[in-house]
């Protein structure tokens, strides 16, 4: 099965496990590709036995210090962690103690014990809550030379960086997947679905689902091809911003049609609708807009193959 099929079908049942799940499949494939081949085969043998990996790059907000790495000894933690106290192998952004602001951090692959580390009382987010999304704070974890993968700036190296963003739109699309679901179980079971407003809708919603799939299969290809570069960042820029997109007409729609009984607990469509809207918040949506559509304006390409 492609992986963007499974993400779109793990996201389609759960989208907080379809988080967890691409955060672990984001690791590995950074560990596999930036590391020797004694941490793939380490990274290989580890998955082989069912430990979950994740990728935990965010700072603590508020002149927290960054974490950093002494003398093969880490300090200081991580935030918005998914999976924190169930993942074994995280790969961590940190920087070497001492080091200029402006200096490139590492990766580490730091291995934690399962309920270890993690407090979970700070993720207060409407949705997404069974994503054990959290801190965890990695101070006196000792790690060698075979837990440092790469080199500095490697976690930030292009074009992987950007483009691997269409593994969550991915999960994103699963996720209107199961919103359009909910929709049409609602019009069923109500006997509504041949009244023409609430059918115009479904057909909307089911158009919106199609565009985000479509969307994300392409993203897929051009991402993972050998040899993508900027084209496939701009591409998978837009495939995030259009899943994105459809997601929100998707719940517009489906909250209108169902109405009030759409954001009462413990409705499906409310726990879906709370996990896809808070599961969208990804960071620099202008960003990556502008950076696509300074691609396009300086293409050669005529409109029709930018994309090849």
């Amino acid at each position: 099965m492609p992986l963007s099929v499974a993400l779109r079908l793990i996201g389609r049942a759960s989208l907080p496990l379809g988080r967890v799940f691409e955060g672990h499949v984001n690791a590995a494939k950074l560990v596999l590709r930036r590391g020797d081949i004694a941490q793939a085969e380490a990274a290989a043998r580890d998955l082989r036995a069912g430990r979950l990996f994740g990728v935990w790059n965010t700072d603590p907000p508020g002149g927290e210090p960054p974490l950093t790495l002494e003398g093969g000894v880490l300090k200081g933690r991580k935030v918005l962690c998914s999976g924190a106290g169930w993942v074994e192998r995280a790969l961590v952004t940190a920087r070497e103690a001492g080091a200029p602001a402006d200096a490139p951090a590492r990766m580490v692959l730091a291995p934690l014990e399962r309920h270890a580390r993690a407090d979970l009382s700070g993720w207060t987010a409407q949705g997404m809550r069974a994503s054990a999304t959290g801190a965890v704070d990695f101070t006196g974890l000792r790690v060698g030379p075979a837990e440092l993968i790469g080199r500095p700036g490697d976690y930030l190296a292009q074009p992987d960086f950007s483009a691997g963003a269409w593994r969550f739109a991915a999960v994103h699309c699963g996720g209107v997947e199961a919103v359009l679901g909910a929709l049409r179980d609602h019009l069923r079971r109500t006997g509504c679905g041949a009244d023409p407003h609430q059918a115009a809708r479904l057909g909307q919603a089911a158009i919106a689902t199609e565009t985000a799939r479509l969307w994300v299969e392409a993203a897929a290809a051009k991402a993972e091809a050998p040899g993508a570069g900027a084209e496939a960042v701009a591409h998978v820029g837009l495939a995030r911003l259009a899943v994105e997109r459809a997601a929100l007409d998707m719940l517009e729609l489906a909250q209108r049609s169902v109405g009030l009984q759409a954001l009462m607990r413990p409705t499906p469509l409310e726990r879906l609708a709370r996990n896809l809207a808070t599961y969208l918040r990804q960071p620099a949506p202008d960003r990556v807009l502008a950076g696509a559509a300074a691609f396009v304006l300086s293409a050669a390409q005529e409109p029709g193959d930018l994309w090849g």
